[in-house]
């Protein structure tokens, strides 16, 4: 197996078609992929996209690009083998780099770690799941594989979106591994979300007349002491066996004008993180209910309440083949692994809700995750390939 040295110039996509782990997570880091909605001007996936599909196709796959919005891609490969389907997916964008305290696209190797944007996050990810399609297409027993490297994740998912809509769900793959920093745990669970806005209503008016004036602040903040009772309420609840308990949280309040001015609005966005099952409709009514509470109290209390935007919990069993195979496959390989649950939401759901069993797995910690110094532990980016090939290998022999 090729090693690299700290140091050692970058490799290029032709060094890199020889599909050794590191050398693509070095590439892939030295890409710019910065998703451009969440920082104006970023890179986007571009040539991202252009890089791994060449790989890809260079190993021997069946590779389309699909532009999901302007300027933004999608890399759809298959390759033909025995047995179930088998889905690999990764995302091509990255978070931003302002606050970066190592050069983010230098992808530097030094004490064991790949330095740099994304390392973690999750072009080490990309890196273990191209070079076990790498291996698979270089022969021997294989399931039908697909790999979907994916735009957007970072933001909105318009990729995985579109490439659930674009496939009837099912027809994609019978069970999919989706390569988040897992830190080689087996992530069958994560936890959704939904995000709420609360807008206060008052009358403004000069300080001095507290006879007309109605504050908005005031307001937002008898539902907010409120919702300490909701707090409470969400902790008696059975808890999840791998993701405990639904929270919540005030995300950013916005409100008044002037110290001697009453405010006539003030804006309040919540989090509720939810757990696998729990309805959107149902996460809104409780938070009505609390809102008409507090209006019953406080005559003067005028608000309104909106659903933003929400994404589903989802999981898969844990004893499942998808489940106990990579537990399995990881103990063939001499690496410790488990079940845990996935507090962030991640786009397994998606897969999970178009009826693909998906399951988090992958090198590096999410506490590395768009850090100022991001990096990935290479020893864990060679023993995810190691085991992702394994685990392939074995649904079918």
């Amino acid at each position: 197996m090729l090693s690299t040295q700290d140091n050692e110039p970058l490799p290029t996509v032709e060094t890199a078609r020889n599909g050794d782990p590191l050398d693509l997570a070095r590439l892939l880091v030295s890409i710019p992929s910065v998703n451009p909605t969440l920082s104006p001007g970023g890179a986007g996936e571009a040539r991202m996209a252009e890089v791994t599909a060449d790989l890809l196709e260079g190993w021997g796959l069946d590779t389309e690009t699909h532009e999901v919005a302007p300027g933004r891609w999608n890399v759809v490969s298959r390759l033909a083998g025995e047995g179930p389907t088998l889905l690999l997916n990764g995302h091509l964008d990255t978070v931003g780099v302002e606050g970066m305290t190592v050069d983010p696209f230098g992808a530097r190797v030094e004490g064991g770690r790949l330095i740099g944007r994304g390392a973690c996050d999750m072009k080490g990810g990309l890196a273990a799941l191209m070079a076990t399609a790498a291996r698979l297409a270089a022969g021997g027993p294989r399931p039908s594989l697909v790999v979907a490297l994916t735009a957007d994740e970072e933001h909105a998912s318009v990729g995985m979106a579109d490439l659930v809509d674009g496939t009837g769900g099912t027809d994609l793959a019978d069970m999919a591994v989706v390569c988040e920093p897992t830190s080689l745990r087996v992530m069958p669970a994560h936890k959704g979300f939904v995000w709420l806005n609360a807008v206060f209503r008052g009358q403004a008016a000069h300080g001095s007349r507290p006879d007309i004036g109605v504050d908005a602040v005031r307001h937002a903040g008898l539902f907010l002491a409120a919702l300490d009772d909701y707090a409470a309420e969400l902790e008696r609840r059975p808890a999840h066996p791998l993701l405990g308990h639904g929270s919540f949280h005030a995300g950013t309040i916005h409100g008044g004008t002037a110290e001697s001015v009453y405010p006539d609005r003030c804006a309040l966005t919540l989090e509720r993180r939810t757990m696998p099952g729990e309805q959107t409709v149902e996460v809104v009514t409780e938070f009505q209910r609390v809102l008409d509470d507090v209006a019953s109290r406080h005559s003067a209390v005028e608000v309104s309440l909106e659903m933003t935007l929400d994404r589903p919990g989802t999981e898969v069993d844990t004893e499942s083949v998808l489940v106990q195979g990579l537990l399995n496959a990881a103990a063939a390989q001499g690496v410790e692994s488990r079940v845990e649950g996935m507090t962030a939401w991640v786009d397994a759901a998606f897969l999970n809700e178009a009826g693909v069993p998906a399951v988090c797995f992958g090198p590096g910690s999410i506490e590395q995750a768009h850090t100022s110094d991001e990096w990935l532990d290479i020893q864990q980016l060679r023993s995810c390939t190691d085991v992702l090939e394994r685990f392939a290998r074995g649904l079918v022999s």
